[in-house]
């Protein structure tokens, strides 16, 4: 189990990356309402400054899904 000083630290930096990027947590929130279900495919895409690309992808399964709750419950 992960100690409250743990869990406040992670608080704290998400909150400062949520200021940093507002348009990413509404991304979140608004996929969320969407409705995430098993079988959902998650796309990541990650350009470094030098132009490399980089992708990938994961279909979501039902401990994915578990996950995803015990996150949000945390915040």
């Amino acid at each position: 189990m992960m100690n409250p000083a743990a869990l406040f630290k992670i608080k704290g930096a998400w909150d400062t990356f949520a200021r940093n990027h507002p348009k990413f947590p509404m991304f979140v929130q608004a996929v969320s309402q969407a409705g995430i279900t098993e079988g959902t495919i998650i796309e990541v895409s990650v350009t470094s400054t030098d132009g490399r690309k980089m992708e990938t992808n994961v279909k979501l399964t039902a401990s994915d899904l578990e996950l995803f709750e015990m996150l949000k419950k945390m915040n």
